[in-house]
């Protein structure tokens, strides 16, 4: 009781700071969401809690979880059977206040070099339960589960568990991730709800803007429990900031961009993704997807616009790179776009999709605009998840998958083929 104390007095208190976070911040063709999972903390202070894996490099993975107690042993024990540990890394640990919560311990170890799909069996702390994930393998086919604005909610543990029926490779999330809005618990309750799915295949995250949780002079600086808890490989792209980055695996070349990171000519985010795209080998990774959360194409009522200022200020940069996909969150629907540049069809753009529909507290965004554009070929307002598999160098299947309570129905799906490997698109002059 002593120890849950703090945390509720911090969530009362928190809720009394801001007080429009107990109100969807939705809109009125919202349905009304499933009710908030909280999930309760239930191991000894010094054992490993919201545990999770993420890509670092070709061969590397970092293992992220949190300790109640501190000067606990930021270490990770891991092999190839079950229980049997000869390989021992040591990383390194932090925390944060946030008004008057304080975190728990946040360790983050980088564990390797590691064979390419293969189990690993692994041990966080020194103690607590065993974890298992496989790396994803380093050729083609691969299969990417997409899932944005998750939430925690029972349609958020709907979502998850379909993401589950079936296997997959990395897992890709593209901004809103818990939902907690300055509510500090609720980041620990999302990392204890995702642990099982996050601790076993990789997370690859970016931030949305239920991730900033600013307040004016008093928390100014945005995105302190993000980055804290969620680190991704971004110096290892040569980003200096956690909220864009880029990573490679099997031949997919990945770029998470930050919608809520400067954007404009000058700011270091263009310039690293200039620089990042110039790296590109098109032999080396055929396939180029980005991430962001903010879409720059929607024909949904809700948020209208919200990406326009940074797609007029990238757009370009991504259509001379040959993107193949563009994933974004944000809206609470689901919308496939065709290939795209500069708000006209082309052959030779990327092909947009929102898919901001994993099960967020605020309900679907219901109202699409009428008469539809031509530019958008699906789109429906229901939860739901998407799965990327590319086949090869040159063909790849596209499909989402709608929640339908006990089931995940297939709504729609697409064939892909490579930018790379069409050769008229890299012989163009700018016809756009």
């Amino acid at each position: 009781m002593e120890k849950l104390f703090p945390r509720i007095f911090s969530l009362l208190l928190t809720l009394f700071l801001f007080p429009h976070l107990l109100h969807s911040q939705g809109y009125s063709s919202r349905q009304p969401p499933r009710p908030l999972i909280f999930t309760p903390h239930n191991r000894a202070d010094f054992d490993p809690q919201q545990v999770h894996i993420s890509l670092v490099g070709r061969d590397h993975i970092r293992v992220s979880w949190i300790t109640e107690a501190k000067h606990t042993q930021s270490i990770v024990e891991y092999g190839n059977a079950p229980g049997a540990y000869n390989t021992l890394a040591t990383g390194e640990h932090t925390s944060y206040k946030y008004f008057f919560y304080s975190s728990g311990e946040i360790h983050h170890v980088k564990i390797g070099p590691l064979e390419p799909s293969t189990t690993y069996f692994y041990r966080c702390g020194g103690s607590g339960p065993e974890f298992s994930f496989r790396t994803p393998t380093q050729e083609f086919p691969i299969e990417f589960a997409v899932v944005g604005d998750l939430g925690q909610t029972e349609w958020t543990a709907s979502t998850l568990a379909h993401v589950e029926s079936k296997d997959y490779d990395v897992f890709l999330l593209p901004g809103d991730l818990s939902y907690a809005d300055t509510q500090q618990p609720l980041w620990d309750s999302f990392g204890r709800l995702v642990e099982p799915y996050a601790s076993r295949r990789p997370w690859m995250v970016t931030e949305g803007n239920h991730e900033i949780e600013t307040f004016p002079i008093l928390h100014p600086h945005g995105f302190t429990s993000y980055n804290a808890r969620w680190l991704m490989p971004y110096e290892e792209s040569g980003s200096d900031s956690n909220l864009y980055y880029s990573f490679e695996v099997a031949g997919t070349h990945i770029i998470m961009l930050g919608s809520y990171a400067e954007f404009d000519k000058k700011s270091s985010q263009y310039k690293w993704l200039v620089a990042d795209l110039a790296k590109i080998d098109r032999n080396k990774t055929p396939w180029v997807v980005v991430l962001l959360h903010a879409p720059w194409y929607n024909t949904n009522t809700a948020h209208q616009g919200e990406g326009d200022s940074m797609r007029i200020v990238m757009e370009e940069l991504l259509y001379n790179a040959r993107v193949d996909v563009v994933f974004a969150g944000h809206v609470h629907a689901y919308e496939r776009f065709t290939r795209v540049y500069n708000n006209k069809e082309t052959e030779c753009g990327p092909l947009y999709v929102t898919v901001g529909d994993g099960g967020n507290r605020e309900g679907l965004a219901l109202t699409f605009k009428s008469p539809p554009s031509p530019l958008s070929l699906f789109r429906e307002a229901s939860f739901g998840h998407g799965r990327l598999r590319i086949l090869n160098q040159t063909h790849a299947h596209w499909s989402w998958h709608r929640n339908n309570d006990s089931n995940s129905v297939v709504a729609d799906q697409i064939w892909l083929k490579s930018l790379s490997s069409f050769k008229a698109c890299w012989n163009l002059n700018d016809e756009l």
